[in-house]
């Protein structure tokens, strides 16, 4: 594992910016095509911005990304509490990727279809393949849950399907994730973590006693790739 620490959240997306910029331009050195999969929430929507603006737009080479996400909220996509929505309005509504290589988490069928569809996408981009993702970009709830993997849930379990719906108690609505066989199968997983809500749950899972049930994070650690967390002063300010 790799851990970075910067000074405050402006200082970590300029940090995650350029780490991603330079991994996209030498994967597609090597390979015709990157694969990212992208994270809802506020942090992840600074780095988005950031790359979406002219520092770094030009940077990357976005006809040749194919971009995906970990997880959904069953909520029609013009609902502010969308991913995809935020995902389109922050960065790929100002920058070139062909729209046929955007897969977004369709949520106007049943949970379960739509899940069993995005399945099948991701099996036909990654079956017999090495890796899945070339990155998996992730966040974590000051509860410690990652995606949509939440503590007590049976979902954090799963060893056979890589996408999954069930329902939120919490939250009285219905969720579509990834799961931990595709997630692990990625060759690159970033976490990244602002804010100081977020320090016990990143000195749980970084540091704790393992348990899932209580600290969901604990379960990304993937199979032959890389893991990193970036996370600013505040979200560290827990670590012993």
């Amino acid at each position: 594992m790799n851990l970075n620490v910067s000074k405050d959240s402006e200082e970590l997306s300029l940090h995650v910016a350029g780490w991603l910029t330079s991994y996209i331009a030498e994967t597609l050195n090597k390979q015709p095509r990157f694969t990212i999969c992208l994270s809802g929430g506020s942090t992840p929507k600074k780095l988005y911005q950031l790359l979406a603006s002219h520092d770094y737009r030009d940077s990357i080479d976005w006809k040749k990304l194919h971009v995906f996400w970990g997880d959904e909220r069953y909520v029609p996509f013009h609902d502010d509490r969308n991913n995809a929505k935020m995902a389109f309005e922050s960065l790929l509504n100002h920058v070139p990727v062909p729209r046929e290589q955007i897969h977004i988490m369709q949520t106007d069928s049943d949970p379960d279809s739509s899940a069993d569809a995005y399945e099948s996408i991701l099996h036909r981009y990654f079956t017999h393949r090495k890796y899945s993702f070339d990155l998996m970009l992730l966040g974590l709830g000051d509860n410690a849950h990652t995606l949509s993997l939440f503590p007590g849930y049976n979902i954090i379990h799963e060893k056979d399907k890589w996408v999954k719906a069930f329902y939120l108690k919490e939250q009285k609505s219905y969720r579509i994730t990834l799961t931990v066989p595709v997630v692990n199968k990625s060759a690159r997983i970033a976490f990244l973590v602002s804010g100081s809500d977020k320090a016990a749950s990143v000195q749980n899972v970084l540091y704790g006693q393992h348990d899932p049930e209580l600290y969901p994070a604990q379960v990304i650690q993937p199979y032959n790739g890389e893991l990193h967390w970036f996370i600013d002063k505040a979200a560290a300010a827990d670590i012993q």
